[in-house]
């Protein structure tokens, strides 16, 4: 088939590297413009623009994919289908109707749990035993189209975001490659996604990231795999953020008050609601991350220090 991949960070990048690798013809990527990046701020193409230019592939970059003239093209380009990862615009009903199999979304959850931008988020914060990915026929409605395949992923004690994401990535590539195959052959039919079972992702703000000490642990460790790498889980310590990577839990320190933090020759820990979490790494505001031993070394602790 005719295709125009759709997509924008980093993580649809091995989608379109596998179909790439595929039977099927990539004339065109979509993505999203230029985007201001680093400290000076200058514009940079996403990752998926990046590795398009480097395959020698058109790339297509509109301020709204309702806009006339990206419009024009994709009716001149005529692609049997719109493969999309992660693009990160509302598709029009104008751009749905031009591929003759429509737009097939690769969408990093088991529908219809978690739709929304930030699936795999809300699966590790909500504590998630299992995942996965699922590829359905895009539609007006957030993540509601009728569904072709699925793969599932199990959600590991440690997993970040990060971590779970990147393997999702893999798999799901794979899917995508898989539905597009089936289609072409004619297959596959997607079946409308159940009634039952829809929770909704929305974006995890950086005010949603800040660690609440009154929780219990395992709430806690969930927030801050759920928030690693972005936007990043934090707190304040004599009212400045810091950043917080992993931590462990430990049941057997019960004695914390929320927020209390207790540095001995075995670790950092921090009360919260039930028992003790032992900090891996910080990041002070203003500087690079460290192991939390040497951060505690670095600011002194006093009785009255807690994390807030």
């Amino acid at each position: 088939m005719r295709l125009v991949f759709a997509g924008t960070p980093r993580v649809a990048v091995p989608s379109l590297d596998a179909v790439l690798s595929s039977r099927h013809e990539v004339v065109a990527v979509l993505t999203r413009p230029d985007a201001p990046a680093g400290r000076g701020r200058h514009l940079v193409p996403s990752p998926v623009a990046q590795r398009a230019r480097e395959a020698g592939i058109e790339v297509l970059a509109p301020a709204r994919p309702r806009d006339p003239d990206f419009l024009d093209r994709l009716r001149a380009i005529a692609p049997d289908c719109v493969p999309v990862v992660a693009y990160g615009a509302l598709v029009p009903p104008a751009a749905l109707e031009i591929p003759r199999h429509g737009w097939v979304n690769l969408h990093f959850s088991l529908l219809p749990a978690w739709r929304g931008a930030a699936p795999v988020q809300h699966a590790v914060l909500a504590g998630d035993p299992v995942t996965g990915a699922a590829t359905f026929r895009l539609e007006e409605g957030l993540d509601t189209g009728p569904v072709y395949g699925v793969v599932t992923e199990e959600v590991r004690p440690t997993d970040t975001s990060g971590d779970l994401l990147a393997r999702l990535a893999e798999s799901g590539a794979r899917l995508l490659v898989a539905t597009l195959d089936g289609i072409e052959e004619g297959t596959l039919t997607p079946r409308p996604q159940p009634a039952d079972g829809v929770s909704h992702a929305p974006k995890i703000a950086v005010e949603d990231a800040r660690v609440d000490w009154t929780a219990p642990a395992r709430r806690v460790d969930r927030l801050i795999r759920a928030c690693t790498p972005a936007p990043g889980a934090w707190t304040t310590f004599r009212g400045e953020r810091v950043k917080l990577g992993s931590v462990r839990l430990d049941g057997d320190v019960t004695d914390l008050a929320p927020g209390t933090l207790r540095a001995d020759r075995t670790g950092v820990r921090v009360g919260t609601g039930s028992h003790a979490v032992v900090l891996g790494e910080v990041r002070p505001q203003g500087k690079k991350a460290m192991p939390a031993t040497a951060w505690v070394n670095g600011v002194r602790l006093v009785a009255d220090d807690r994390l807030v």
